[in-house]
């Protein structure tokens, strides 16, 4: 890949090679490319390298051959607190809110570099997410799932990311609680936000995204538009099968 062609997408990854223990790859020179404006979704059968992929890009899995880059910029291996600075949030697939602390104070834990913003950005969220801001002092270990879902996607937000990474954000709610997710993250990516999204309701991620990539045993299987995916019938085999019921 050239110079040129790399500092013409918002992120990339080329050739990752990443694992969680010494000698043991996960993912086996994956490539992936997220440009303006987009939803990129990953999907594959579990145990495929998805969510490490999404965590090597988040620092949080070590990349040991392969590059990120952001707007063209290095970002291998940076730590979280190095990225989301740079406009890179991330909503891990568990643990990813303070079930003891109120929605008002989770959405602050999200904002800690920016205090003073705070007002502007919780107005903004409110937008979004109008649920929420009308409940500032519940205590977010008392919501639903598809609700703490949403304090986990604003809190990641308050920082205004140019890029978006969820991990499996639909994993474990019921199937309305799961439109309701797959909703919000096409109004968060019409307001500006370029989102990559591991899915396992492979089916309804591809209904949503621009791009998709399947990942199978740590590598890139196939890669296409959302549509072309869904049409291929190869992918519908292999994949859309097992990983998602028809809707």
């Amino acid at each position: 890949m050239s110079e040129h062609e790399q500092s013409d997408h918002l992120l990339v990854a080329e050739a990752v090679v990443a694992g969680y223990l010494p000698g043991i790859n996960i993912l086996e020179g994956c490539d992936l490319t997220l440009d303006e404006g987009e939803i990129v979704g990953i999907i594959g059968p579990n145990g495929a390298g998805k969510s490490t992929l999404i965590k090597a890009l988040f620092g949080l899995v070590q990349v040991r051959e392969g590059a990120v880059r952001l707007r063209g910029e290095g970002i291998t291996n940076a730590k979280a607190h190095e990225l989301v600075p740079r406009g890179v949030g991330y909503v891990p697939q568990t643990r990813n809110i303070f079930p003891s602390l109120t929605i008002r104070e989770n959405l602050e834990m999200g904002l800690f570099l920016r205090p003073d913003d705070f007002g502007d950005r919780f107005e903004a969220i409110g937008e979004l997410f109008p649920l929420l801001v009308e409940r500032p002092n519940t205590r977010a270990g008392n919501l639903s799932g598809g609700e703490r879902q949403m304090v986990a996607m604003a809190r990641a937000l308050m920082m205004e990311p140019s890029v978006l990474l969820l991990d499996e954000p639909s994993a474990g709610l019921s199937p309305s609680n799961q439109t309701e997710i797959f909703r919000r993250v096409r109004q968060i990516n019409r307001t500006g936000v370029s989102v990559i999204m591991v899915e396992q309701n492979a089916r309804r991620c591809l209904q949503i995204c621009h791009r998709g990539y399947v990942l199978d045993q740590g590598k890139n299987a196939y890669t296409g538009t959302g549509k072309e995916l869904l049409d291929d019938p190869k992918v519908v085999e292999l994949y859309l099968g097992t990983l998602a019921k028809a809707k």
